[in-house]
């Protein structure tokens, strides 16, 4: 069989379609998930399973135990399977198949690697780590309130516009994946780190190409990801952290310290951008594993 005659089998033409004109994904994640089900439509078809409708969901399993074996990351494996779950709600969605094969699909447990979390105490320590007599301190500052108080993910952080806070609503603007927009609440002390860097730190950065962007670096230009990288390691580094500390650290510890605090996981879904609550149910395995530590250690009969 030809890749054509796979594609064709396998409406992956009319999936590259819904990806990026329905789903409003990006070029790269439609080309990423397109490659993962052709890989697996061309697993599927050595099986004897040469259209989607012929898939079993014992088929599935043996594909990503296949993965496996070929020695693939554990992330990698994950976005796989994320691929063939939006494939195959594509198709049940269009009427090509009736039953979804990946329906009950897992990851196996001892491939899931939680992140790490930040406790409050090293939160804490973090977000007074810039220096005020540094010239940028209150835009480090600004950023990893931002950072750890919204949850956002890197590319939104230094995509926030000035426009983008709400400082009477206490709503922050994030546009996350696929341009789509929601509102995040943000506490009085992140909003006042904002404030101070809004009226004595960014002024005198503003040389007119900042694009309306809120954070900056120090030529006046809109921070980019690997300069918010570099601040956040810096302010890690000065807080004395020995844990590996990256923005994406700071939005796990948004989202695990909502949820060891009672929040609902759909609030945190919501905030967190989250197309699929099974995504945000990650956290819920951080939150359960934080508690067996705490069983652990403090239950006589552990």
């Amino acid at each position: 069989m030809t890749s054509q005659d796979l594609d064709r089998d396998f409406w992956l033409e009319g999936f590259a379609d819904y990806l990026g004109l329905e789903a409003g994904s990006s070029r790269h994640t439609v080309d990423a998930y397109v490659r993962d089900v052709r890989r697996l439509a061309a697993y599927t078809t050595g099986q004897r399973a040469p259209r989607p409708d012929l898939v079993t969901p014992a088929l599935v399993r043996a594909f990503v135990y296949h993965l496996k074996d070929l020695g693939l990351a554990p992330a990698s494996i994950r976005r796989q399977i994320s691929s063939i779950r939006t494939y195959y709600r594509f198709l049940v969605g269009e009427g090509h198949v009736t039953t979804d094969p990946s329906e009950r699909l897992e990851t196996p447990k001892g491939w899931r690697t939680l992140p790490e979390v930040l406790t409050v105490p090293e939160v804490e320590a973090l977000l007074g780590a810039p220096h005020p007599d540094e010239p940028l301190a209150w835009r480090d500052r600004a950023l990893l309130e931002l950072g750890y108080g919204t949850g956002s993910r890197v590319s939104e952080l230094v995509g926030l516009a000035v426009r983008d806070v709400a400082f009477d609503e206490g709503l922050v603007r994030v546009f996350g994946k696929g341009n789509k927009e929601r509102l995040i609440p943000i506490g009085r002390r992140a909003l006042g780190a904002v404030a101070i860097y809004l009226r004595e730190t960014r002024p005198p950065l503003d040389h007119g190409q900042t694009r309306g962007m809120l954070l900056l670096n120090v030529r006046g230009r809109p921070l980019s990801r690997v300069g918010a990288w570099g601040i956040i390691k810096k302010a890690a580094a000065r807080a004395g952290l020995t844990k590996r500390v990256t923005p994406h650290t700071l939005r796990h510890t948004f989202a695990t310290h909502l949820l060891e605090g009672g929040a609902d996981l759909r609030a945190v879904q919501e905030m967190l951008g989250h197309a699929d609550l099974a995504t945000t149910q990650l956290y819920t395995h951080v939150d359960r594993e934080y508690l067996r530590s705490v069983h652990r250690k403090y239950h006589p009969r552990s």
